[in-house]
């Protein structure tokens, strides 16, 4: 579950939900890429104020629940996930790059939505954990409680 974020000069609870399809809605996600793209995103959240809540993946798209701080608008998560995450699975994952001609992992576009930490988060996150009809959904990470 997301956390407050204490900063010098404010406490923020930013999260927001984005779904990313991969480009040309190809289906390339497989136990593989699954879990490079699990062990990449863990990675960013290592350099970056970007922490995974949730991340779910179906046939053709990803489901990134995801808290950060003020300083990130959402276009630069999205940009820095994306980026990473596909220059690493083409890296570690080359059968991906060829079925992707194009040289792109992810389409241009996504979707975003703030999730509201009283009420929504809940409810955002069951939806990201049960929104496949066809059962193909798989969870990739799910964030534990943490102890400092």
């Amino acid at each position: 579950m997301s956390e407050y974020i204490h900063k010098s000069h404010n406490v923020t609870v930013l999260i927001y939900h984005f779904v990313c399809p991969a480009k040309y809605r190809k289906v390339v996600f497989d136990e593989q890429v699954d879990n490079e793209l699990r062990d990449v995103c863990l990675e960013i959240s290592k350099r970056y104020e970007i922490e995974f809540i949730d991340i779910g993946v179906d046939k053709d798209h990803v489901h990134f629940l995801v808290q950060s701080v003020p300083s990130y608008s959402a276009k630069k998560i999205i940009q820095t996930i994306k980026s990473i995450t596909a220059r690493e699975i083409f890296k570690r994952c080359p059968t991906v790059k060829k079925q992707l001609w194009g040289g792109e992992f992810w389409s241009k576009g996504y979707f975003a939505t703030t999730v509201g930490k009283h009420g929504n988060e809940t409810t955002i996150t069951n939806y990201v954990r049960n929104q496949s009809k066809d059962q193909n959904y798989k969870p990739l990470h799910q964030q534990q409680l943490t102890l400092w």
